[in-house]
């Protein structure tokens, strides 16, 4: 039976402010996963962001969608069955609320959602986090003995699993001045997942596969992520949303003139240009032209249109410079390791 005019439309705002809601959750979540670094392990916050932004939207998902099939939405009982697990969600979504626009992205996408092992995995931990792993340690304190998982710890032994795959990041893990790079090589490898998650779910709405009021009230919320391909996925510097990245003072170092007589003058300061056109690697800077500095040998800074930044944790400590990705001035998760080794061997 056809719902009434004003009731659908009640309806409707309240899906669009889940739509809202959810997205938001998920940017600030992605945003804490990529402030997770050496100074900060508080992963409680992105995994109550990004758990509930998952669920919201899928939910949604699914609101839409048996609207398209049923033309009222679903009732109370339907959506509680389902709960918060985010694996049957999709798994709902994928049964019966996912249709082939027939483009090669969709069977791309269809492949992962269906079996990506990393995905399926994370959802899974951010799943019992949702359920009961986020009170873990009161059901510890009271002896529960349906105790949730330690999502903390399940998800660092997924971490650690990703680190040892790469042997490039494990001898990182042995390098002081390289450490910080492996936070932020992981931190991609997992927000490189979660964003072909939902655009694979958001390209639904794009395409029109979920009717014309699917498409209509997601356009504000997921739109962007829909239009995000294997080219773009993990570019996105997500951390400039939270309180964190806005709070925490800027360590930018314009360059003077005694900065530039060191340079040129001391013999313990060696420094070398490097154009993005005659390097032969994958270039991480967002600027075409660099120039790398040593200095006495440990200290390893680089220079980006007239200021300088740290390459090493030796030199960010030392100078107290930000690394260029945290600046903005970089590719967060791609390599400048090789630029560290240029300038330790000039």
């Amino acid at each position: 039976m056809k719902e009434d005019k004003n009731s659908d439309i009640q309806k409707d705002i309240a899906i669009l402010e889940e739509l809202d809601t959810s997205s938001k959750l998920i940017k600030l979540g992605l945003g804490e996963l990529q402030n997770i670094d050496l100074d900060n392990d508080f992963y409680f916050l992105p995994f109550q962001l990004i758990s509930q932004g998952f669920e919201r939207f899928l939910k949604s998902y699914i609101c839409l969608a048996y609207y398209d099939l049923h033309k009222q939405y679903p009732d109370f009982k339907y959506l509680k069955n389902l709960g918060h697990d985010l694996e049957l969600l999709l798994k709902e979504i994928l049964d019966k609320y996912i249709k082939d626009y027939e483009r090669d992205q969709y069977q791309e996408d269809l492949k992962f959602l269906q079996s990506d092992k990393d995905l399926n995995e994370m959802l899974s931990i951010l799943s019992e986090f949702g359920k009961k792993a986020r009170y873990h340690n009161f059901d510890l304190i009271t002896e529960n003995k349906q105790i949730g998982i330690n999502a903390k710890t399940a998800w660092t032994k997924f971490e650690d699993r990703i680190i040892r795959k790469d042997k490039n990041w494990l001898e990182k893990l042995n390098d002081f001045d390289k450490q910080h790079e492996i936070y932020e090589s992981v931190s991609l490898y997992i927000i490189v997942i979660f964003e072909k998650f939902i655009s694979s779910l958001s390209r639904q709405f794009n395409f029109n596969c979920l009717g014309a009021k699917g498409t209509q009230l997601t356009v504000g919320s997921y739109f962007n992520f829909a239009l995000l391909r294997e080219s773009n996925y993990g570019t996105t510097d997500y951390r400039k949303i939270t309180t964190r990245h806005k709070q925490k003072p800027k360590k930018v170092h314009k360059r003077t003139l005694k900065d530039e007589m060191d340079r040129k003058l001391n013999p313990k300061y060696k420094s070398k240009k490097i154009n993005k056109s005659e390097y032969k690697g994958d270039w991480p800077f967002l600027a075409d032209e660099v120039i790398i500095e040593c200095r006495e040998k440990h200290w390893c800074i680089v220079t980006i249109d007239g200021f300088d930044y740290a390459l090493n944790a030796t030199a960010s400590g030392r100078y107290q410079l930000e690394f260029p990705q945290e600046a903005g001035m970089a590719i967060r998760g791609k390599n400048i390791s090789d630029f560290i080794n240029i300038a330790r061997n000039l």
